[in-house]
């Protein structure tokens, strides 16, 4: 299967550029804007939703310029959610380095998704794209919307499925949809509807891979699942999956550790083996393919090219996740 690195062929040019197009955009004559700035520069991450916003606007091989810009303000929207949620849940690593609430302050990661966003928007308006401020603000909202209903939910064991659909299509499909769409608007404006679709069903499958990788990966050190969202007490897929079909003994289990505001490794471990004995790691593979095909499905009418394969390798890509 095709690598990152190999997915991103037809686009690198283009994508090299966008992280100093992100430090022009955000940068700000301030110390501690600065430190900040260096800190997230040196987090670089893998630059997926520029991926997909730049092989989108090159599907009919004549991407407009703006799309550069535009593919900054799509990682740089992505960036203000990182930030914001690392200090939500007082996350103190991410990528293996301190985020920026443990470096500095919750107050100053806050303050710093706030002027990323604001400096992303202004951006936008910089170029005259209305457009893309309708779209880019409208999926900004839908993160902030999923985060809070998330944040509103008392009984986390009686998350439903639908419950878990709608949270992800709003956290993760929505800004990933945004960018294939604004990619399209930036060089093939006619696959403006099958370019979103394609990034939403993406997103979903995306999301659903992330959280299997929660029951899968190893921690080196220990050799056992990660069990992060289950040690924060969130509820994704595979746990809603496995809940129906539990005997009593394995639901008392479940909610023992729901109920333990510090769960140990061996609960974590435990609640992973009953989950995975129970079919909800199998359920949520199948729930991501099928979005995954509903995602290829939408390529169905771009026009064949190294772009659109990439457009394709990337689901495998997605769906393959190992970290």
């Amino acid at each position: 299967m095709p690598g990152l690195r190999e997915i991103q062929a037809p686009i690198r040019d283009r994508l090299e550029r966008v992280p100093d197009e992100m430090w022009r955009i955000v940068q700000a004559d301030v110390d501690i804007v600065q430190a900040a700035n260096a800190h997230l520069r040196g987090m670089r991450g893998k630059l997926f939703r520029p991926t997909l916003l730049l092989l989108a606007s090159s599907v009919e091989g004549t991407p407009e310029d703006r799309a550069l810009p535009l593919a900054a303000v799509s990682e740089l929207v992505h960036l203000t959610s990182v930030v914001h949620d690392d200090s939500v849940d007082h996350s103190v690593l991410r990528r293996g380095q301190p985020t920026l609430n443990a470096l500095f302050s919750h107050q100053v990661a806050v303050l710093m998704g706030d002027f990323l966003f604001s400096k992303a928007i202004a951006e936008l308006v910089r170029l005259g794209d209305l457009e893309a401020l309708r779209v880019f603000t409208q999926a900004s909202n839908e993160m902030t919307l999923g985060e809070l209903r998330q944040l509103a939910s008392f009984d986390a064991l009686s998350f439903s499925e639908a419950d878990y659909q709608r949270l992800i299509l709003a956290k993760t499909a929505s800004l990933v949809g945004a960018a294939c769409e604004m990619g399209a608007l930036a060089g093939a404006p006619r696959f403006r509807a099958p370019m979103r679709q394609f990034g939403e069903r993406m997103g979903m499958a995306f999301q659903v891979a992330d959280d299997l990788l929660d029951y899968t990966a190893q921690e080196e050190v220990t050799g056992k699942p990660t069990g992060l969202d289950l040690r924060e007490h969130k509820v994704t897929l595979p746990l809603i999956a496995a809940l129906p079909v539990m005997s009593r003994a394995q639901r008392g289990r479940v909610d023992a550790l729901f109920a333990d505001p510090v769960p140990s490794d061996e609960s974590i471990a435990e609640v992973v083996g009953i989950v995975t004995e129970c079919g909800g790691l199998d359920y949520a593979r199948r729930q991501g393919e099928a979005w995954a095909a509903q995602a290829d499905e939408a390529l169905t009418d771009i026009p064949p090219s190294d772009v659109r394969q990439s457009l394709a390798d990337a689901l495998a890509f997605v769906l393959d996740r190992r970290a």
